[in-house]
């Protein structure tokens, strides 16, 4: 609902104004009133009049759009600009979350009490506080994209804020030190060797190679499923793909990295290079070998779901703490802040779009770096 300033035109000393509000009518078509007033507070004093008038004519109508409406209007206009899983994960969040108490509400209806009974449902399910949160996003975006089609003149979302739990902590990041790392992959190297003695099964080895891409490039999970041989140039991995499983409606889906940023090259340790080497023969006896096969399972890679319960297995037969699939990116990062490796590179393996997401995470692996600024003060006397 601007208010437009014409440049140039006054009245009796007052400034003109071209005031507009523009809505939905009840068959859904975009439509505008527009006055011409003297006067800044007279020009929002036409406005709230407009507004009035506009809710008269809304609430009156049977075909006003819904929230649902909104919702399936928005996601046909973004199927081109975000991935198909962020879209999965709006619906999800939508169908979980907020469909089951907003689906026919009508925006003109919507009002900030109505949002904090919402709120306050949400607040009663068993969910964590991070998915809750997922869920009042995904509606603070549907609302915004209600905004910027002025659809309605502001969102109401904004006046009850996002959830919040007194007695959350952010929990310590988990990680494996580098020794601690070693005396896990080479227990998970033992039960690979034992399993292609028992009965020539392979498969354990391409969970083997997984963990140590993870440990040692720190690239996302869905970055090493993807990893195809043709990926892996000379002592190059070019991060160029990402996998997506169990996709509602469809089968693995490959797509790009997470960002740009996280289109990457990464210089292959040694130590990774000759396991990568000898998993490459391995897959090669095995079947009819083409570099387009995945690193991590041939012809098709392995389970995403499969990895939570084998990092556990292998945890417990190397005696070492059990650390979630994730933090063996964690601790990729540990081993490099330790040897004070420069932020802005850390930030580049890991695909991070800016070094600020890297610092904010990951700043209290820096200790050498405060030992190091002491170490200068104390010289200075």
């Amino acid at each position: 609902m601007p208010i437009y300033k014409i440049e140039g035109v006054k009245k009796d000393g007052l400034q003109k104004y071209n005031v507009r509000v523009n809505y939905l009518n009840s068959d859904g078509v975009k439509k505008q009133l527009t006055r011409i007033t003297f006067g800044l507070e007279e020009a929002k004093d036409l406005e709230k009049k407009l507004l009035d008038e506009v809710k008269e004519k809304l609430d009156g109508s049977h075909g006003k759009t819904t929230i649902d409406q909104l919702f399936t209007e928005y996601i046909a206009t973004k199927q081109h600009d975000v991935r198909k899983t962020t879209a999965h994960k709006y619906e999800k969040e939508y169908e979980l979350y907020i469909k089951p108490n907003l689906e026919h509400v009508k925006l003109c209806k919507l009002t900030v009490p109505m949002l904090q009974k919402w709120k306050s449902y949400i607040e009663s399910l068993e969910i964590g506080l991070t998915t809750r949160n997922h869920a009042y996003s995904t509606l603070r975006i549907l609302l915004n994209y209600a905004v910027r089609m002025e659809y309605i003149p502001k969102n109401p979302l904004t006046a009850i804020g996002c959830f919040k739990d007194a007695d959350y902590s952010k929990a310590e990041i988990a990680y494996y030190t580098a020794d601690e790392f070693l005396k896990y992959i080479n227990a998970v190297k033992q039960y690979a060797e034992k399993r292609t003695a028992e009965c020539r099964c392979l498969s354990e080895w391409d969970y083997y190679i997984f963990f140590n891409i993870a440990f040692y490039t720190g690239m996302r999970k869905g970055e090493i499923l993807a990893l195809k041989w043709s990926d892996l140039d000379a002592d190059l991995i070019n991060v160029r793909r990402s996998i997506q499983q169990k996709v509602k409606g469809f089968a693995d889906i490959e797509t790009p990295p997470k960002s740009k940023s996280s289109i990457r090259t990464l210089q292959i340790p040694l130590p990774l290079m000759k396991v990568l080497e000898e998993h490459r023969e391995r897959q090669k006896v095995i079947g009819k070998f083409t570099e387009e096969y995945r690193v991590c399972g041939g012809e098709q890679c392995i389970r995403g779901a499969s990895l939570g319960d084998k990092n556990r297995f292998y945890a417990n037969i190397s005696g070492q703490k059990r650390i979630r699939v994730h933090d063996f990116r964690h601790a990729h990062v540990s081993v490099l802040a330790n040897e004070g490796i420069n932020i802005q590179e850390i930030a580049r393996r890991l695909g991070h779009a800016k070094v600020e997401i890297t610092w904010n995470t990951y700043s209290h692996l820096y200790p050498r770096e405060q030992e190091k600024a002491v170490d200068v003060l104390n010289r200075i006397a």
